[in-house]
């Protein structure tokens, strides 16, 4: 059992999220940097899709009340065992009793704190992760708050030892200023050919209205190309006929402020998708802070399958170097 003494700015229960349902307008949710949540659990031995705490900005305060082993991995909100700092991307030894606590973000923007067993709650959909909009999943369907109570599971397949850790070569660093890879389209085509370049070109700056739902960059005003708008479309030259959205998909109502559609974002609508950022950079974009910087740039769909691969062979060789 873990008692939440604080929750932290934004604590919820998350897996690999509710997949297959986007026929239905269900997003899938789950962990929004699926690398730290896939760690995480191989360092504490468990199931691959184990439920897991995703912490934002500023992390929880709780108390382990049996014995445990724990890991962090992530953006670097320092945590704190007891007081004492203890290592990110490390299996943890936790006591009955132990408090586990955090510093400021340092860099990134979310931790990811995997039990031995995993965080249970009830399945939703075959996913224990919390999609807020509605109030499903995770634990009630919301995040933490003061004196919640977390069970853990029994997703747990081998013990790993306390203090085994990953090679530091495949730790990510984050910085302020990031390269987040995209795929040019489906509407691209709306875009005037100065704004299509202006979009790759310009360094945009995150905004507060940065979220699970979405990030919102600030920079310049892109222009549509004017036409007869077809039935259905809407008005502005920003919006098209109903589609569906990709999770990672960039639209930019009436040309202001591009917004990144994340996990917890709707699955349809009619604003113009002029790209969409890559699977592997969607873990980037989770670590995206406020006012932080971003440039898009564009790969075609072979580059981004392939960079797919290197993210999974780096991910075999972690789980390889554990299980030996």
């Amino acid at each position: 059992m873990i008692k939440v003494l604080k929750p932290g700015l934004q604590t919820t229960v998350q897996d690999q999220g509710r997949r297959g349902l986007y026929e239905i307008g269900m997003p899938p949710s789950g962990a929004m940097d699926q690398f730290a949540f896939r760690v995480a659990n191989l360092l504490v031995g468990n199931h691959p899709n184990a439920a897991v705490l995703e912490m934002t900005y500023i992390g929880s305060e709780l108390l382990f009340e049996q014995d445990t082993r724990i890991s962090l991995t992530g953006g670097n909100i320092p945590p704190k065992l007891n007081g004492q700092s203890v290592p990110m991307w490390e299996t943890l030894e936790v006591r009955a009793g132990d408090v586990l606590s955090f510093d400021f973000v340092r860099s990134g923007a979310r931790t990811y704190l995997a039990v031995e067993g995993g965080i249970d709650v009830p399945l939703v959909m075959n996913s224990r992760s919390t999609y807020t909009l509605i109030g499903i999943g995770g634990y009630e369907g919301r995040a933490l708050a003061a004196g919640d109570v977390l069970k853990t599971g029994d997703l747990h397949q081998c013990k790993v030892a306390a203090g085994t850790t990953i090679d530091k070569s495949y730790i990510p660093s984050y910085g302020k200023n990031h390269e987040i890879r995209v795929i040019v389209g489906l509407c691209s085509y709306r875009l005037t050919e100065e704004s299509r370049q202006a979009f790759l070109e310009t360094e945009w700056t995150v905004t507060p209205e940065a979220n699970r739902i979405g990030y919102r960059h600030n920079g310049q005003r892109l222009k549509f190309v004017e036409r007869e708008q077809p039935f259905g479309a809407g008005s502005n030259p920003s919006n098209v006929t109903d589609l569906g959205y990709p999770i990672g998909s960039i639209q930019v109502p009436d040309g202001v402020e591009p917004i990144v559609l994340l996990h917890d974002a709707v699955t349809g609508g009619g604003y113009a998708t002029v790209a969409t950022v890559i699977s592997t950079d969607l873990n980037r974009m989770a670590q995206i802070k406020t006012n932080e910087k971003v440039k898009f740039a564009a790969v075609n769909l072979d580059q981004a399958l392939k960079i797919r691969r290197e993210q999974n062979e780096i991910f075999n060789r972690i789980a390889e170097s554990l299980s030996s």
